[in-house]
């Protein structure tokens, strides 16, 4: 999505940047992995193939993808951002006839990093960026019915499970932003700090006298 291209969002304990080529090595390395093929309901790609997939992603108007980055790993400047990388957060804009619907998907790719609240921190941060910039009204998360880890998060933040594919083996759960959530989402990330990415990235390279 072309909204996000120049956007970087500082949380607590994270960074997420857009989805940029040099993103794209240690991405495919990590979908190598059965585990987050399953995860993620993906099929293995080709180098070449992800390479294709991150230019779309970042050309589609329905897609807003950042990578997640570690924080105290990128504020050292001598580790380079790939080095950094946690997993990634999209959002989906799944109804062409309803723009405020969007579909959530989280992956905490690094196994290091699960289980530590960052997925949460990440989750609020996607959603407030989806309320505040994209005009999201209602979210949606599709997730595997054997990945109870992430069905539990997203019930902590008060997503409703609404039904249950047998076929598919996936719940679905859904959050409609009221004015009480809203107001609740930009209380919690009033932190949340939304900057230039390529200034970023400037002042990152830039030696420190």
């Amino acid at each position: 999505m072309k909204i996000n291209e120049n956007t970087s969002l500082e949380g607590q304990r994270v960074v997420l940047v857009p989805y940029n080529a040099e993103h794209v090595p240690r991405y495919h390395e990590w979908m190598k992995s059965p585990e987050l093929q399953q995860l993620t309901a993906s099929e293995p790609l080709t180098l070449e193939q992800e390479y294709d997939m991150q230019k779309s992603w970042r050309e589609d108007d329905d897609k807003c993808t950042f990578i997640i980055l570690d924080k105290q790993r990128w504020t050292d400047t001598s580790v380079e951002e790939e080095q950094c990388m946690v997993g990634d957060v999209n959002i989906f804009l799944t109804d062409p006839t309803d723009p405020s619907l969007a579909e959530l998907e989280i992956m905490i790719a690094e196994p290091s990093y699960r289980g530590k609240g960052i997925g949460k921190e990440v989750t609020r941060m996607m959603m407030c960026y989806g309320v505040t910039k994209l005009g999201v009204k209602k979210f949606q998360a599709k997730i595997g019915l054997d990945n109870q880890v992430s069905i539990a998060m997203f019930k902590k933040l008060d997503f409703q499970e609404v039904s249950v594919c047998k076929v598919f083996k996936e719940v679905t759960l859904e959050m409609t932003v009221d004015e009480s959530v809203r107001t609740r989402l930009l209380e919690d990330m009033a932190d949340m700090k939304e900057r230039d990415y390529r200034q970023t990235c400037s002042d990152r390279r830039e030696p420190v006298s």
